[in-house]
């Protein structure tokens, strides 16, 4: 696998505050790469040292292979989560600036701008200025002018922060749209549904180091748990059917409708005999659902890092 951003045993300190510690990463090309961590764990100090913004005090960054150099900068767009739009400007005026600070010439920026304030039905406030606009309609202008010179690496930093739920969805759509063109992308964010619908890979930093990387969906797999959700018809009292189950089950949780004769419940099994256990709960009931309980990034974020702590 080709990797657009190699990161080996990076660190970096501030005084005696350690925000980076070994962090070593490999970022694939053309996929979406989830950075996360709680607040005060290192990603923006990472992020700013892949745009050159500060440097590490020890390690290496690759880029395409290649050390990290000025001249890669053209070849980044980033996101900050705090914006950086001059309030007073007009929004094309400033638009046509950064991209011209890109190194787009003043003919192909307009062309590109006014394909995406086309596409993202903003046509009309070429003439307005920043102060006039609302958050999330000043994102959208900060993630144009990101995006305009077309990078091979893009970095976002909390992209959806001030949109709405259409807006959010608009951009989220362009992200997915942009990876699919063979743009490389870190999306840095603590909203967890995010990472699910968009990242392919993820790492999670905390305290300065890293604690988990991989593919999410492999990730995933590893922290399984065996915990299965089941729904049964039946025709007796759902609390004796399920003492009759605790027997050879371990019952997490439970409910009955009585109306519709429906038993829910929530099973863990001590290993993965889900066909033995499909074959007894049938021979008692009519099952209407059996399925795997796979957890979320936010329950794998939440334990790893619980766990981590506990290990201190």
């Amino acid at each position: 696998m080709d990797h657009i951003l190699v990161a080996k045993n990076v660190s970096k300190a501030y005084g005696d505050f350690t925000a980076l510690s070994n962090i070593s990463l490999e970022i694939p090309e053309n996929c979406i790469y989830g950075l996360l961590g709680p607040n005060g764990a290192g990603k923006t100090t990472f992020i700013r040292i892949i745009n050159q913004i500060t440097y590490q005090d020890k390690g290496e960054v690759l880029f395409n292979g290649n050390p990290l150099a000025p001249e890669h900068i053209s070849h980044i767009g980033y996101l900050p989560e705090e914006r950086g739009l001059y309030k007073s400007m007009k929004v094309g005026e400033q638009a046509l600036y950064l991209a011209q600070l890109k190194g787009l010439s003043k003919t192909e920026a307009k062309k590109r701008l006014k394909y995406w304030f086309d596409r993202l039905d903003i046509g009309d406030w070429w003439n307005k200025k920043i102060q006039e606009l609302s958050k999330g309609m000043a994102q959208k202008i900060q993630f144009i002018v990101t995006v305009l010179h077309e990078p091979k690496l893009l970095i976002f930093d909390e992209p959806f922060s001030g949109f709405d739920p259409i807006n959010a969805n608009i951009i989220k759509d362009e992200i997915l749209q942009l990876k699919e063109k063979g743009t490389s992308i870190i999306f840095s964010t603590h909203r967890m549904e995010s990472v699910e619908e968009l990242c392919e890979h993820i790492a999670l930093i905390h305290k300065s180091e890293k604690i988990l990387d991989g593919k999410l969906s492999d990730i995933k797999k590893a922290y399984k748990n065996n915990i299965f959700n089941v729904g049964l018809e039946i025709q007796q009292d759902g609390e004796t059917f399920v003492n009759t189950l605790k027997d050879k089950f371990q019952i997490l949780s439970s409910s009955f409708d009585k109306e519709e004769k429906q038993l829910d419940f929530t099973i863990q099994l001590p290993s993965n005999n889900t066909a033995g256990v499909l074959a007894e709960l049938s021979n008692r009931a009519n099952i209407n659902h059996f399925e795997e309980t796979i957890p979320s990034a936010n329950d794998i974020f939440i334990q790893t890092v619980n766990n981590k702590e506990n290990d201190r």
